[in-house]
């Protein structure tokens, strides 16, 4: 595997644990989180959870919202708002593309819609898991491409939900250490997501059937194989230049 992938991630938590240090260290935390979901009962609960459903629904990073999670209810509740967060807002997006925006999805990213819809189309769950297991991939593009997809909603749901854990729990962990045992949280942290992301790229290898759901991941694995796949690759390079 290129290594690159995980110090990409490492990097992330290393940001992220930074910035929260500091601001706790400068008594800088009272931001939203602070004054409006720490605290605040079933209220500060559902706005936490709307608020990030949206954030990861229209692609931005699900660790981010793993790691406020983690700082703003602790590593087990974090971690559960956090899963459940991004299962809603992949579920948005997921609906979003199969009934309003699929004429737009299926003319911007044709190819990759293809490949998803072959990669899941016969075991949806256990093959959606597969991919939400891996450390690299666009979240966003996956649920778009799967909502114009042959694919079922509820299969594709729920192996996301399931998959997405992992690294849910490495930052809520992550984001649990600002206020309580940082040493030994973040230290956890980071070598659960070396672990996790070892496993998942593992698990891709072994059990993807010679099958690929985008060559730009397999690529950054170092999985993307000769001939067929490689001439698809080719194929796609060319498409979009």
């Amino acid at each position: 595997m290129n290594f690159r992938v995980l110090l990409r991630g490492l990097v992330v938590i290393a940001s992220l644990v930074a910035i929260g240090l500091l601001f706790d260290h400068l008594q800088l935390s009272k931001t939203w989180i602070d004054t409006q979901i720490r605290g605040q009962g079933t209220a500060g609960y559902l706005l936490f959870v709307a608020a990030c459903a949206l954030f990861t629904g229209i692609g931005l990073p699900r660790q981010v919202i793993s790691f406020l999670g983690g700082y703003a209810f602790g590593f087990v509740e974090g971690t559960a708002l956090a899963v459940l967060a991004t299962a809603i807002g992949c579920s948005g997006t997921f609906f979003y593309a199969r009934l309003v925006g699929r004429k737009m999805v299926a003319s911007r990213f044709a190819h990759k819609i293809q490949k998803i819809d072959a990669f899941l189309h016969d075991n949806p769950f256990s093959m959606t898991l597969l991919i939400r297991l891996l450390p690299v991939g666009s979240n966003l593009i996956t649920n778009l491409a799967a909502g114009v997809s042959s694919v079922r909603a509820v299969p594709f749901i729920l192996g996301s939900a399931i998959g997405y854990i992992p690294q849910n729990l490495v930052f809520a962990l992550g984001g649990s250490g600002i206020t309580l045992d940082p040493e030994i949280r973040i230290t956890l942290s980071v070598a659960l997501f070396m672990v996790s992301g070892a496993i998942g790229v593992f698990l891709y290898r072994r059990y993807r059937h010679g099958k690929s759901f985008d060559d730009d991941v397999d690529t950054e694995l170092g999985t993307l194989d000769s001939g067929l796949d490689m001439a698809d690759h080719t194929k796609s390079q060319t498409n979009t230049e």
